[in-house]
C-alpha cells in the first residue's frame, strides 16, 4: 500500500513522471488543457512505451522486450 509522501512505493511511475518532466512538458507551452493531455499521450503510447530504450529491460524499448519475452516461451 501506498503511503503519502512516499515516492519510494511507486518507483515505476516517479521515474516516468520525472522523464516526462524532463523531456516534455518543462520547456513545453500548451494553449490548453486537452492540447496537454494529446501531448503527454502521445509522448506515452508513441515515444515512452513501443521506442524509448529502458535500461531495466537491457536497453530495449518495451515492445522489444515484449516481443523477446514471447518468442522465448
Amino acid at each position: 500500500m501506498n503511503r503519502k509522501g512516499n515516492p519510494y512505493d511507486n518507483a515505476l511511475m516517479e521515474s516516468f513522471y520525472k522523464k516526462l518532466k524532463r523531456e516534455l512538458v518543462n520547456d513545453a507551452h500548451f494553449a490548453t488543457i486537452k492540447q496537454a493531455q494529446l501531448e503527454i499521450f502521445k509522448y506515452s503510447e508513441t515515444y515512452y512505451n513501443p521506442k524509448r530504450l529502458h535500461s531495466a529491460l537491457g536497453y530495449l524499448s518495451p515492445v522489444e522486450f515484449e516481443k523477446n519475452s514471447y518468442s522465448l516461451a
